[in-house]
């Protein structure tokens, strides 16, 4: 079955007809009962109207009262007949004083119904210019409901949107859902302001009078619209929006009856107007399980099956249709030119080559706008209406992989802020939170211009080093009171962080790369953003080589260290780590980076010659250190104590850092020394206390969003609750730890979890699921890293059981 749109609503009005034509006297129209219309076919009528509404011309079959194009007002007496003598058209002023909408004529002429009618009330009006449409309406139900209240309560309504995004269709659809009088005027056609209100008349029908006292075209409107009730559309303003928006002003000011909606990418900026902004259809997050229940891929779905009969989104081909609809960013418009390539292409096809979406999107509807008949003609009718400073704006923006600050745009496109404000404005980009993002769409045709500009390599360099700067200054604020606001800042930054490392690496801008990796890292890590790190690390350790360049030998060490959190895959990053502590230039405190105290200790355990708490706490004596570094060293000697068997010593420098941690406002050494009193009970078999403490460590880690930490408080949890019996409950933990871990990509935590779940099943008497699981966590265990060789210890015991049994 081919997906329709539940937001149809097809026209049941009766046809507005008026007869035979053929043979109806031109001076008495058969269709004058129903309202003061008449039809007219000659090509120098239409020329006289500018061809403002050439692209309206309906299908033939329809009706002849009802071919919006052709349609044109006249005056008409009491009886319905025409007035002019031979001719459907009147002067402006008739002889009894009235205008063309039939003045003090009353009976048919009175177009309006009488003053209690509006736009709204109910009745079937006359609409000119609006043509029945072939497709279906698809996914704009609420926008439609919206429109329809905001001209209920304001005079002019505005849909304001990107090019493509279906304002034209929406303007339609009201206008067809509306009981009153309609005249949509497309102002696409217009070259200029001088021809917008000419091409307001021509539309109403208001054909040129010759004389030396000709009114102006404002001022016959006013005249010809005073005391009608009237739904205006002004569709497609923005080219010329200035002469719109007077021109609505005007007309509003001096004619009460009349409403307007307009369509446009920038507002009219009128006071008073209402603004209804129409946004890309709405698209599926990646693992929704209705995609179609999304308006963007009902779209595709039924203008696919338009052009290929057969078609229906399938298990099979839904993934590449939820990604086509994605990369078009849900505009309707490119959707549909995308669903009519399946008259040559399959869905597979299509997908493959939206790298080229302006090469494959090039073939609309014949009948279409000459700017809605490719998608670079839909996004290059926006660009030639911005200046020039505003054209440099779009096209620097595109060097921001997530949308970017005010700031940052002015920081990094060298441009003050009211620039980006304006493109905003005109639709260009979209502004959300605080934040400004380009449609991928507009991203890739101004990406265009910006290569053509010479400019890339430039900006590109500008963008790497404003985000070099975020993560120098974030650092040390990860490790304060204000680390939940600067993680939150990061993660809106995420795509342009990761996008300045991989750009610097790619152009061998290796010193640049290095640094903005290792001041990233904390972030990754306290995130645990632990897949797209590595990926990255490990393509930058490729391009620098065996050994750190001069001068960057800490951010070398993180680098190496960030390559391995998934894992160590091969010899030479093993070797990698076990010549990490040599190469640095001093033996346990770094001098930039604080992090990489941390993450040293959990890799190649404690620095060479340091076997006891004692040799710790003597080589870090003479250490100048920050408060956190402090708290840290702290957690170290903790460790150390407890491995030593000294359990109360241990305990006394865990609280001892976790008060100093909560001192600070620092949620992860927080959630770092609350593990080590977790672990030190369990080690005590004080499984209570264990549950109480991983518990805690656990809302710090969910307050972080540190999935991968949540991971192990769920394992530390799960260990409790096996050893006090309960394995179901056991079971349940240590599966949640392994979905969690999985999916940041840590697989010391994943190895973990699944030897949990080896030894729930040893426990229960499942030897075979017992091995499964335990061979997996070996397998998964990653080699060279200090941190857990407890965990291999652990594992070869468990499987040692197995074999016993």
């Amino acid at each position: 079955m081919t997906p329709r749109s539940h937001d149809t609503q097809p026209d049941t009005r009766e046809p507005q007809t008026g007869g035979d034509h053929d043979t109806a006297d031109a001076r008495e129209p058969q269709h004058a009962a129903s309202g003061p219309w008449e039809t007219s076919h000659t090509d120098a009528q239409h020329d006289r109207s500018g061809g403002a509404h050439r692209e309206h011309r309906p299908d033939t079959a329809r009706p002849a009262a009802d071919r919006g194009d052709d349609v044109r007002f006249t005056q008409l007496d009491g009886r319905g007949a025409g007035r002019g003598e031979g001719s459907p058209w009147e002067s402006l002023e008739g002889s009894d004083g009235g205008s063309v909408w039939g003045g003090r004529g009353g009976g048919a002429a009175d177009v309006s119904g009488g003053a209690s009618r509006g736009v709204w009330s109910g009745g079937a009006g006359v609409k000119v210019g609006v043509r029945a449409q072939l497709s279906s309406f698809v996914g704009r139900g609420e926008e439609l409901r919206q429109v329809s209240r905001e001209l209920a309560a304001s005079r002019l309504v505005t849909l304001v949107g990107a090019g493509g995004a279906g304002k034209t269709r929406l303007a339609l659809e009201v206008a067809e859902r509306a009981d009153g009088d309609v005249c949509l005027v497309q102002l696409a056609p217009v070259t200029g302001d001088a021809e917008v209100a000419p091409a307001v008349l021509a539309a109403l029908g208001i054909r040129d009078r010759h004389g030396p006292e000709l009114p102006e075209p404002v001022e016959r409107l006013v005249t010809a619209l005073a005391g009608r009730e009237l739904l205006l559309i002004l569709d497609n303003s923005e080219h010329v929006v200035e002469a719109a928006a007077r021109l609505a002003d005007t007309l509003l000011g001096s004619c009460p009856g009349l409403r307007v909606l307009a369509t446009s990418r920038e507002a009219l900026g009128i006071t008073g107007e209402s603004l209804v902004p129409v946004s890309p259809l709405r698209l599926p997050p990646p693992d929704a399980r209705d995609p179609l229940g999304y308006p963007a891929v009902r779209l595709f779905a039924d203008r696919a099956a338009a052009v290929r009969p057969a078609f229906a989104v399938t298990p099979e081909n839904v993934e590449q249709v939820v990604r086509i609809c994605h990369a078009l960013d849900g505009l309707p418009l490119a959707i549909e030119l995308a669903a009519a390539r399946l008259r040559t292409l399959s869905v597979a096809e299509v997908a493959a080559r939206l790298d080229d979406r302006f090469r494959l999107l090039a073939r609309g509807s014949r009948t279409a706008l000459p700017r809605h008949q490719t998608l670079r003609a839909v996004v290059a009718w926006s660009w030639d209406l911005l200046d020039g400073d505003e054209q440099r704006m779009a096209r620097r923006l595109t060097v921001f992989a997530g949308g970017a600050t005010a700031e940052a745009a002015e920081r990094v496109c060298g441009l003050p802020e009211e620039v980006l404000f304006s493109l905003a404005e005109k639709s260009l980009v979209e502004a959300v939170d605080g934040r400004y993002r380009m449609l991928e769409t507009i991203r890739a045709f101004c990406a265009e211009r910006l290569a053509e500009a010479g400019e890339a390599e430039t900006m590109r360099e500008a963008h790497a080093a404003y985000y070099l700067d975020l993560a120098i200054t974030a650092d040390d604020h990860l490790r304060r009171a204000e680390q939940l606001e600067w993680l939150a800042r990061l993660d809106a930054e995420s795509d342009d962080l990761n996008a300045a490392v991989r750009w610097a690496t790619e152009s061998g801008r290796l010193e640049t790369a290095l640094r903005l990796l290792a001041y990233c890292a904390c972030y990754w890590w306290m995130r645990g953003h632990r897949t797209v790190s590595t990926t990255l690390a490990a393509e930058l350790l490729e391009r620098v080589g065996d050994a750190a360049p001069e001068g960057l030998k800490e951010e070398y060490a993180m680098c190496v260290l960030v390559a391995a959190w998934t894992g160590v895959g091969d010899d030479w990053l093993a070797e990698r780590l076990e010549g990490l502590r040599p190469s640095l230039p001093t033996d346990y405190m770094p001098a930039k980076l604080e992090f990489l105290t941390l993450l040293l200790a959990m890799f190649t355990g404690p620095p060479e010659g340091v076997a006891t708490p004692s040799q710790l706490r003597a080589l870090t004596a003479s250490v100048s250190m920050s408060p956190w570094s402090t708290a840290l060293t702290g957690c170290g000697y903790g460790f150390m104590l407890q491995e030593s068997g000294e359990p109360e010593r241990a305990g006394a420098e865990f609280e001892r850092s976790l008060a100093a941690f909560r001192a600070m406002g620092e949620r992860w050494g927080t959630m770092l020394a609350l593990s080590g009193l977790a672990d030190l009970a369990a080690e005590q078999e004080d499984h209570v206390t264990t549950l109480a403490r991983a518990k805690e460590a656990m809302e710090v880690a969910r307050q972080l969003g540190a999935l991968a930490d949540v991971a192990e408080s769920l394992c530390r949890c799960a260990d409790a609750l096996a050893r006090t019996g309960d394995p179901e409950r056991a079971r349940t933990d240590y599966e949640r730890a392994a979905e969690l871990s999985r999916r940041v990509g840590s697989t010391d935590i994943l190895a973990r979890a699944h030897c949990g779940l080896g030894e729930v099943a040893l426990a229960v008497g499942d030897l075979a699921a017992a091995r499964t699981w335990l061979e997996r966590a070996r397998e998964e265990c990653p080699a060279g890293w200090y941190s857990v060789n407890d965990l291999r210890e652990r594992i070869a015991a468990a499987l040692a059981a197995v074999s016993g049994r």
